[in-house]
């Protein structure tokens, strides 16, 4: 009898340790489905204002902005042949390049030169003379580089030691 009721106890340990297993995997399967259904059921995070996208419409804005002789979306001073230089100038560069890059009338013509061989820049025809008209007169060569040369320089001789 003794046998018997070891082997009992033994089925029923084995019994407990069967079902208690059987019972976690359901419960992890259940929480599993119910993660893969709704992943925000698992979010602790308290649920605070939502934020609202709001579209604002593109057309209602005017692009050809100029305030105080300046063109709000380039930069470029307002004047005769300013739609010109951004309408050409600024579909493959900044305006910034553009303004940094003082030059005279035989520099400009070159640049854009070089621009239609080896840049693929489009024959401008007649709005060539307009643009370098407009960049000639509004952003010429400046006079002085960025420091004047030194001068009075009292140069010493170095010693080998």
């Amino acid at each position: 009898m003794d046998k018997k009721d070891n082997f009992r106890k033994q089925v029923r340990s084995f019994y407990s340790v069967l079902l208690t297993s059987f019972i976690m995997v359901m419960l992890i399967g259940i929480l599993g489905v119910t993660y893969m259904i709704n992943p925000s059921a698992f979010s602790f995070k308290e649920n605070g204002p939502s934020s609202e996208m709001v579209s604002k419409n593109a057309e209602d804005e005017d692009w050809d902005k100029i305030e105080n002789g300046i063109h709000l979306r380039t930069g470029l001073k307002d004047a005769d042949g300013l739609m010109a230089v951004v309408n050409n100038c600024t579909n493959c560069h900044s305006a910034k390049l553009v303004m940094q890059n003082r030059m005279n009338e035989e520099r400009w013509v070159e640049t854009i030169r070089w621009m239609q061989e080896t840049q693929n820049l489009w024959d401008l025809g007649e709005n060539e003379k307009v643009i370098v008209d407009y960049l000639v007169t509004n952003y010429p060569p400046k006079s002085k580089g960025r420091r004047e040369a030194l001068t009075n320089i009292e140069w010493y001789p170095l010693e080998d030691k």
